[in-house]
């Protein structure tokens, strides 16, 4: 095994050890017809011949840089300023993980320290975390936080059938084998009116997102007040983009908020690595899984970084511990707080605009072709539902041809919704793309 560093004399030394007299005989327990199989490998490859062959299979994968994008469904193609992977790819940067000795690594804490204090800005909550793997484990930690500090004994956890069908997977996953119970979203028609009257004395939490995984911006205004006087905690799932354009969900009251940062200074990636939103307020801090890094001074008054908190349960007494996942995100996180910080106040809210004013044109658009209907029943961001005149599937097969990814169809999800198409419009796509679009739609109807 030529890849292995061991010497010769090293081996004979390690088999003397566990009293060995060959590599061979540590294989005796396997049966002879199957210890050594011969694989049907093709032929060895240069470097420069594999480096062909594998850019000749990733000529095959469908991505943004060669198709027109029109999907979103929680991943979204949004521009990224070359600063971000400039600065990001640093090598101080890119080869750092979790602070394990916080105050060496004050670099690492100040980007965290910085990435908080943007986010917390941008939500209008009181406290952000380090970040979570994603926007589902966000939410579902976010659940498991709303049982642990519910007053009472209370098992049931709301959530919106609005809430994208993967992230309610995911926190059915996390509570799998615990006594609580997950619903309020096996009826389509659950809206926040009807969840809001399903709060009883057993709830922990309501979970709306907004906009939701159909586009649409809920009705949350005046919520915070009916489920805290049921004793439970409002979590909101963001799209952080939109807080550019519309009203914080701190300013609405909401205990928790979660999010998904993929949006935010990262590319699509084929599906990640992305970053977990987590924010909450000073009053449930103690409870917030992950770390929390703060600014302070030293004994000369110089500016220093540390781990304000980070629950030692977590490392060592496990069955103790808010959550046992406490990673931080730190290289996306990063890329979202340069990002935030590039654009500014003012390049956010242009972003925000430009989604959904280009939505609006595309939905009006859409809407006035024979067979298709938008179907959207509140005011939408960037994603819309279309009502085709076929299966949503033939249809995007036929656009697929062309280069042209219409969107997510339903059936995927909603085995019902054979005909309906979500459509994801953002600052990615000129005019000219979107009627492209349209003019394909036409032809394929």
């Amino acid at each position: 095994m030529t890849y292995v560093a061991n010497t010769a004399a090293d081996q004979a030394a390690m088999l003397e050890t566990i009293g060995m007299e060959s590599v061979a005989a540590l294989f005796e327990v396997v049966p002879e017809a199957v210890r050594f199989p011969r694989l049907n490998l093709p032929r060895p490859l240069s470097e420069m011949e594999a480096l062909a062959e594998l850019e000749r299979m990733a000529d095959e994968n469908v991505d943004a840089n060669h198709y027109h994008w029109f999907l979103g469904a929680g991943a979204y193609n949004h521009f990224v300023p070359s600063v971000v992977p400039q600065l990001q790819m640093r090598s101080e940067f890119y080869t750092a993980y979790t602070p394990y000795q916080p105050e060496a690594s004050q670099g690492t804490l100040q980007a965290i320290f910085e990435y908080q204090s943007m986010m917390a800005e941008l939500t209008g909550m009181e406290v952000v975390n380090a970040s979570h793997y994603d926007g589902a484990t966000s939410l579902a930690e976010a659940a498991v936080m709303s049982v642990n500090a519910a007053r009472g004994n209370r098992s049931k956890i709301l959530v919106s059938p609005n809430v994208h069908p993967q992230y309610r997977a995911v926190l059915r996953t996390y509570l799998q084998g615990t006594p609580f119970t997950v619903t309020g979203d096996e009826d389509p028609a659950n809206d926040v009116g009807i969840l809001a009257e399903m709060l009883d004395d057993q709830t922990a939490c309501l979970i709306i997102q907004s906009p939701n995984f159909f586009g649409e911006l809920e009705a949350v205004d005046g919520l915070a007040e009916i489920v805290h006087a049921a004793g439970a905690l409002l979590i909101l799932h963001i799209d952080p983009i939109s807080l550019g354009l519309f009203k914080p969900p701190g300013h609405y009251g909401a205990d928790i908020v979660t999010g998904e940062g993929q949006s935010l200074g990262n590319n699509l990636n084929f599906g990640g690595p992305y970053l977990g939103i987590f924010a909450t307020t000073n009053k449930l801090v103690r409870r917030m899984p992950g770390r929390v890094v703060g600014q302070t001074t030293d004994t000369q008054g110089r500016r220093g970084f540390v781990l304000t908190l980070s629950t030692r349960e977590q490392h060592i007494r496990r069955e103790k511990a808010t959550s046992n996942i406490c990673t931080n995100q730190g290289l996306i996180a990063l890329g979202a707080a340069i990002y935030l910080a590039t654009m500014g106040k003012q390049g956010l809210r242009q972003v925000a605009k430009l989604c959904y004013h280009k939505a609006h044109y595309a939905a009006a658009e859409i809407d006035k072709l024979a067979g298709y209907q938008v179907i959207n029943r509140q005011p939408f961001f960037k994603e819309f539902v279309v009502r085709c005149p076929q299966p949503a599937l033939d249809i995007a097969r036929q656009l697929n041809q062309q280069k042209i990814l219409p969107g997510l169809v339903l059936s995927r999800y909603f085995p019902e919704r054979t005909h309906d198409l979500l459509v994801c419009v953002t600052e990615m796509n000129p005019k000219a793309q979107i009627d492209r679009l349209v003019n394909t739609l036409q032809k394929a109807a």
